[in-house]
């Protein structure tokens, strides 16, 4: 049976990402580090996103709010 995930996102995506960027080969414990800090910043985003949607009085959130969010993201190194 294969291993249960640590994180939301799949691995192999977040591997392909940094592939995408540059990287000839990634490491496991780079491409699991990767991933947890996208996902904490994709859950930052989503909560501010939703903060957004909530104060427009909507239960829906919209591209808009996403864009808002993030514009309003700041990456800090960990």
């Amino acid at each position: 049976m294969g291993q249960k995930r640590d994180t939301a996102l799949p691995k192999a995506p977040c591997a392909r990402i940094l592939m995408l960027a540059g990287a000839k080969r990634v490491s496991q414990e780079a491409m699991d580090a990767f991933c947890e800090v996208l996902e904490a910043v994709a859950e930052d985003i989503g909560k501010k996103a939703i903060e957004h949607a909530n104060h427009a009085g909507r239960k829906t959130v919209h591209d808009t709010d996403i864009r808002l969010a993030v514009r309003m993201h700041q990456v800090r190194p960990a």
